[in-house]
């Protein structure tokens, strides 16, 4: 009885030796990232000024204010390059001697001479349009905040769009959209988050019409 006594407080002293030899491993804390990249989402709206609009040789041609609303899905390349695509719509206010690339001519206003796309009637006054598309901002520089973290972005946005104006039978041609500009943007704490600010220069290939832009955004990154 007293050997297999001995026996097993040998064995308990051997095994509690073994269990204190190993040390006992932390709990692996949770960690996120300060800023989630990734697939984004984003949504812009704001000013979308036409410093001349698409107009034949009998219509009034002026600066032209409007707004612009825009949608985008894309993929960040590291922190500094975010190419994506996006769907424009646009809408500008103009009087009633605006009429587009309509031609009317012959004394009076005579309508003999109408393009045949628009047979109907001469349309005048506002127009609009549509626009998907492809872009990227190119991140230049950027700052830290008080934990290192770099939250502010300054960037150049460049891309392009082929543009449908509506309605069409006040501009019935179609278009290409050029644009670029700087913007700024800054990576909330909310980490999936970013707001910011686009300044472009716009140019229409086709029509040889130039304006600007200014859209403040709203972006969701990570999902």
């Amino acid at each position: 009885m007293m050997t297999r006594s001995l026996a097993f407080c040998s064995l308990l002293a051997s095994s509690l030796a073994v269990a204190q030899g190993k040390p006992l491993e932390d709990r692996k804390a949770i960690t996120y990232n300060e800023i989630e990249r990734g697939f984004f989402f984003g949504v812009s709206a704001g000013f979308w000024g036409t410093i001349n609009p698409p107009a034949g040789p009998m219509s009034a041609q002026y600066f032209s204010p409007g707004q612009a609303a825009l949608v985008e899905i894309g993929f960040d390349v590291g922190e500094r390059v975010s190419p994506a695509l996006f769907f424009l719509a646009t809408s500008n206010r103009m009087g009633s001697d605006y009429t587009g690339t309509v031609r009317t001519c012959g004394a009076g206003g005579s309508r003999e001479c109408m393009t045949s796309e628009t047979p109907q009637a001469v349309r005048s006054g506002d127009f609009g349009s549509v626009a998907p598309g492809v872009g990227a901002r190119i991140r230049i520089a950027g700052f830290k905040d008080a934990q290192e973290v770099t939250r502010t972005w300054f960037y150049a946005r460049v891309g392009g769009a082929f543009v449908i104006y509506q309605p069409s039978a006040l501009i019935s041609q179609p278009d290409v959209l050029l644009f670029a500009g700087p913007g700024l943007e800054y990576f909330t704490r909310l980490r999936h988050f970013s707001i910011g600010l686009d300044a472009n220069f716009n140019f229409g290939v086709l029509t040889q019409s130039v304006g600007f832009s200014v859209l403040p955004f709203v972006r969701y990154a990570g999902f």
